[in-house]
């Protein structure tokens, strides 16, 4: 018999036997859920003594149906998934994982840009329909020289600034805390960001505050010729305002690696416009990155349930204990 038993709502990748042997090797017992539903995962829980999730919600229901539960563990950096307040008032610590894929993340953002101002999938689907026409193309601009404005200069916008200035561009950012101090990047606040940057890049959580933080307002501070990307969360974008600023000409195209809804649907604006990139939440995935995330999460659940103090540890001064 198993010392303990975890819970995994959901997964992202092909396989859980870094998650198995990690829970295994500290007595544990992997419990996958079928599906993501509120209703499962409640059922599933109240045998269990631990949750960890990826990208199910795990509401108060699903914690409360759990009362052996020791601790949330979230495969991934947000937490707008987790019902962080009321875990809290059970004592019940909760972790993420918040520097694993700092550095694809910032990889991808870069990438977007590069694929925007270089117009490489426009190119790409012309050729690949047959069409071989330089001079059938839309202009192309220099990117050296141009604006790049990073909203929340947090530890991936750090990371996406250092590889941006490789480039030459010119950096601005919005920071609420402005702990970050960077060669060559200039605090602003977002409407002179929006107002003079050729690409804006979004990395600010999901929260009540950054939800539709870029609207129709945002969006039309921003230079017709202007490309927005967003590898955070896809609630920041209001995208019905975006598909309408697209339609109007009042932007010049945009790279989403999330979305308000996913999947969302492909056959509608803004996803359909040939102007707009769109890639499957794919931002945070490398081996190196999911390997080191699946790892350190099944390790601070068998932490917790030997009794030690896990890393990561969000609400640990609201339920009263050391961080890590």
């Amino acid at each position: 018999m198993p010392d303990f038993r975890v819970l995994l709502t959901d997964y992202a990748w092909n396989d859980l036997d870094i998650e198995r042997r990690v829970l295994a090797d500290g007595g544990g017992e992997l419990v996958v859920a079928p599906s993501g539903d509120a209703e499962t995962l409640a059922r599933l829980a109240a045998d269990c003594d631990a949750i960890m999730t990826n990208w199910a919600k795990v509401p108060e229901a699903v914690i409360a149906a759990c009362p052996r539960c020791r601790i949330v563990s979230r495969l991934g950096i947000g937490l707008d998934n987790i019902d962080v307040a009321y875990a809290t008032t059970r004592g019940i610590p909760v972790t993420n994982c918040p520097d694993y894929c700092l550095v694809e993340v910032a990889e991808h953002a870069l990438a977007l840009l590069l694929a925007l101002s270089r117009k490489v999938a426009y190119y790409h689907h012309a050729t690949k329909t047959g069409v071989y026409d330089l001079k059938a193309g839309p202009t192309l601009r220099r990117i050296e020289g141009q604006t790049l404005g990073i909203v929340g200069l947090g530890n991936i916008g750090v990371k996406l600034a250092d590889k941006a200035r490789g480039l030459g561009l010119a950096i601005l950012a919005t920071s609420r805390s402005r702990k970050n101090s960077v060669d060559g990047v200039r605090f602003v606040e977002l409407d002179e960001l929006l107002a003079e940057s050729d690409y804006v890049s979004l990395h600010v959580p999901a929260t009540p505050d950054t939800k539709h933080l870029i609207g129709k307002a945002q969006l039309a501070r921003m230079k017709p010729s202007a490309y927005l990307i967003n590898t955070a969360r896809g609630a920041i974008v209001d995208h019905a305002a975006l598909a309408d600023a697209l339609a109007a000409g009042k932007l010049a195209g945009a790279a989403l690696d999330v979305q308000e809804f996913e999947p969302p649907d492909l056959g509608t604006p803004p996803y359909n416009d040939p102007r707009v990139i769109v890639t499957p939440h794919a931002a945070f995935v490398s081996v190196e990155s999911l390997e080191n995330l699946r790892r350190r999460v099944a390790q601070q659940v068998v932490d917790r349930l030997h009794g030690r103090v896990p890393e990561n540890v969000v609400n640990a001064a609201a339920i009263g204990m050391d961080a890590r």
